[in-house]
């Protein structure tokens, strides 16, 4: 099936009203991007942040009247005879095949690299964690999760017993077991997540080394590594949970944190952390140290 973009910049007050009007008209899907780069802060429960300037997209079916469509939004108060948008046919193509073609096996430090299944493994000698993208969040190619699996990657963790908070895909722990821990607990405020951990710790033949538990079910738990690749608003809000997961002498790092936000996560774990060197990756950093 064949598509049309329209891509129409909006501030950011009225781009949820302009999405809504693209739903109204036709769209079968909206999405927002950010339209000058600026990097977005982590919302408030049940609050919705657009950027300052943002790019509004709606996919409309290439057989859609667009004529029409533009002069019903040019009425609109927020928008005006004269509004600038732009329209970008979309070639009707597998898009899932695109998709998947284009996703391919990555390498993190020396040891580790994630694997989609319908690819070749580069390096069968290597830890490989074999990993499709699903619902949960994590597969190697945001920059947080790279920042983690690299950090794995240089530790010795034969032994190990590892605590995932906030596992998504389960990507971290499960890495942290094949790279020789002997345990990990994945925990999740969403079931999805949870599933999706064990289907992948299943996949991975690491089973049985690996459990999950919603927050408020966890057993208590001391862990040699403690893994939070989470936003900085809850790393914040839940530092001493986090921190209390952790041996004495065991290893934290931390992550989902925008280079503005780690010197404050990093100052406000320094109390029970000897705090690393900050790392950064475009936008993102991580935090990592030991235990007092």
């Amino acid at each position: 099936m064949a598509y049309i973009q329209l891509k129409i910049n909006m501030v950011a007050e009225h781009a949820e009203a302009l999405g809504e009007m693209l739903s109204a008209n036709g769209a079968q899907a909206v999405t927002f991007v950010d339209a000058k780069d600026t990097p977005l802060y982590e919302p408030k429960p049940g609050e919705v942040m657009l950027w300052p300037d943002t790019q509004v997209v709606g996919l409309f079916d290439a057989a859609m009247d667009m004529t029409r469509v533009i002069q019903r939004l040019s009425r609109a108060k927020i928008l005006g005879d004269e509004f600038i948008y732009v329209l970008d046919p979309l070639e009707d193509k597998d898009w899932e095949r695109e998709w998947m073609d284009n996703f391919h096996a990555m390498q993190f430090g020396q040891r580790l690299w994630i694997c989609p299944s319908w690819r070749d493994i580069p390096d069968p000698t290597a830890v490989n964690v074999m990993l499709d993208p699903g619902l949960a969040f994590g597969t190697g190619t945001h920059a947080t999760t790279a920042l983690c699996l690299r950090w794995l990657d240089s530790l010795d963790l034969h032994a190990k017993k590892v605590l995932d908070f906030g596992c998504g895909s389960g990507i971290l722990g499960i890495a942290a077991v094949k790279l020789g821990a002997s345990e990990m607990l994945g925990i999740d405020i969403d079931p999805q997540a949870l599933q999706a951990t064990e289907e992948n710790a299943l996949r991975n033949q690491v089973s049985e080394q690996v459990s999950v538990a919603l927050p408020q079910h966890n057993p208590q738990y001391l862990a040699d590594v403690v893994l939070a690749n989470i936003l900085a608003a809850p790393l914040r809000e839940l530092s001493q949970v986090i921190s209390d997961y952790c041996r004495p002498g065991g290893k934290l790092v931390l992550s989902g944190i925008l280079v503005e936000q780690a010197q404050e996560i990093a100052d406000l774990y320094a109390a029970q952390f000897h705090i690393d060197e900050i790392v950064t990756e475009g936008d993102w950093a991580r935090v990592s140290g030991t235990k007092h």
